[in-house]
């Protein structure tokens, strides 16, 4: 019997996080639990960014994944929101790799891909076919359906990769 493999998808922001958590045994995906993490913009950013920190870091302790996914940053014509995003981001890959988790990066569009087929898409269609592919699942936010939609891509890819690490291996 297969054991579970459970995976925390994490869409950073500055203002709001999200963090979703999936099981995958084989091909079946179940839902865990998603959420969001904020920070309160009247702090200086050091203080936002030990807001996210915390929080994810409880998440992380709390619903214990065996692997992470974080959405990569795609770069705005407004470098300051960029650079911050960026160090959320940071953020988003430090917790889970001090907790031991490999952590997989994908980008907006193969994350859209994976869930709804093509790499362009309204976040409509992401909600729909997360709800779709798990039923279950609930999410308070876009940023924590987002999430949820990173784990889905992630146990897509992850099979095919550890595929391609044994090969090398060899």
């Amino acid at each position: 019997m297969e054991t579970p493999i459970r995976i925390i998808g994490i869409d950073p922001g500055l203002r709001r996080t999200g963090w979703g958590i999936v099981e995958t045994i084989g091909n079946s995906l179940r839902f865990v639990a998603s959420g969001t993490i904020t920070s309160d913009a009247k702090y200086d950013l050091a203080s936002r960014l030990c807001q996210l920190h915390e929080g994810l870091t409880g998440i992380v302790h709390a619903h214990k994944p065996d692997e992470a996914a974080v959405e990569q940053t795609f770069v705005n014509k407004d470098a300051v929101a960029t650079l911050k995003l960026g160090q959320a981001r940071g953020i988003a890959l430090l917790v889970p790799a001090l907790a031991g988790l490999p952590v997989a990066e994908y980008a907006p569009n193969a994350v859209k891909k994976a869930v709804i087929g093509v790499g362009h898409g309204e976040k409509k269609q992401i909600h729909m076919m997360v709800k779709v592919l798990m039923p279950k699942a609930t999410f308070d936010t876009d940023d924590a359906a987002d999430a949820l939609a990173i784990a889905i891509c992630h146990t897509h890819h992850r099979q095919s990769a550890q595929a391609r690490a044994a090969f090398a291996g060899r």
